[in-house]
């Protein structure tokens, strides 16, 4: 088969591959649709130590059963099932935890892809395979938007720090979930101008956002320095921060205001199992919007759409690759 493989830092070749090999469990699935997602960015960059070259990236996957012809979206979060965790119904803290695109487990940027069968969810035939790719990185602010409102109390306002995929499908699932006033701060223009025009979300620049306007949920999309200095301040005493992004490790936080404020940090990975059902389901149900923000290009072109987004050339919040 044909697949995008990561070779070392901003390298990327399309190339001839072995076909995966599936274990008993596992079925083939034809991929039609893969996101490129932050984390994929971040390992192309070469600051991703758990992604080391030469491998096969890419986890925002939907596509049909090879020996059935069901189509599904794949949740790529495969986890052991007999844990603590697990039993508990947080099998995205799986101390076995593995998702594709992440050794030992070859990604989604291919022509075919072996996934347990449990991690597969069947398609209804009104949502595209390019819809269905949206459903892990909009399961990502489904299962942090849960546990934000089991913590805060009668939240009426949010703030969702970063317009890409991620920052997009926590706005959606705010809403979705009853925060009715959800904003998006997002500094690059033209990524603005799209979310509001395609997406009927609220976008503003970050500078904008004034000394004192404070949120009851603040969503950290981002996860960088400035991001969670940002979330500090304007999170609302008694409020909460959600930390979805992986953008780098350290500093940031004004723990002082926090412990002040009584502000409540939550850092979220992933999703559980049951996440990506209900993300799926809202999907399917109308409740997420109608999906349409993504922008659509030939596996065999990836390496020009990584150069696209890294050089902010890209207004659309997902580029969607087709193998």
């Amino acid at each position: 088969m044909k697949a995008l493989v990561y070779t070392g830092p901003e390298a990327l070749d399309y190339r001839a591959v072995a076909d995966p090999e599936p274990n008993s469990d596992d079925r083939l699935v034809s991929v039609a649709s893969v996101g490129i997602c932050g984390s994929d960015m971040h390992a192309f960059l070469g600051h991703d130590e758990r992604r080391p070259a030469p491998l096969i990236l890419g986890h925002e996957v939907a596509g049909t059963v090879a020996d059935g012809g069901t189509r599904v979206t794949v949740n790529p979060l495969v986890t052991c099932g007999r844990c603590r965790y697990c039993l508990q119904g947080r099998d995205n803290l799986c101390v076995d935890r593995q998702i594709i695109s992440m050794p030992p487990r070859e990604g989604g940027f291919a022509e075919m892809l072996a996934m347990p069968s449990g991690n597969l969810v069947e398609l209804p035939d009104h949502i595209s395979d390019d819809q269905a790719a949206l459903a892990e990185p909009i399961a990502c602010g489904w299962h942090g938007v849960r546990l934000a409102r089991s913590v805060a109390v009668e939240p009426e306002r949010a703030l969702v720090i970063g317009g890409g995929a991620i920052g997009v499908g926590a706005a959606l699932s705010l809403i979705a979930q009853g925060i009715g006033s959800a904003k998006i701060a997002e500094p690059n223009a033209t990524r603005r101008d799209y979310l509001g025009a395609m997406c009927g979300l609220e976008a503003l620049d970050p500078t904008d956002l004034s000394d004192g306007e404070t949120y009851d949920v603040v969503i950290d999309a981002v996860g960088i320095e400035p991001t969670r200095a940002q979330a500090s301040r304007h999170a609302a005493p008694g409020g909460v921060i959600v930390h979805i992004g992986l953008g780098s490790p350290a500093a940031g936080l004004d723990v002082r205001r926090m412990t002040l404020q009584e502000i409540t940090l939550i850092g979220t990975y992933t999703y559980t199992a049951q996440d990506f059902r209900d993300t799926a389901q809202a999907m399917f149900d109308g409740r997420l919007g109608a999906l349409d923000w993504t922008e659509k290009r030939p596996l065999s072109e990836g390496a020009r759409a990584f150069a696209d987004i890294r050089e902010g050339r890209v207004a659309a919040p997902k580029i969607i690759l087709k193998p």
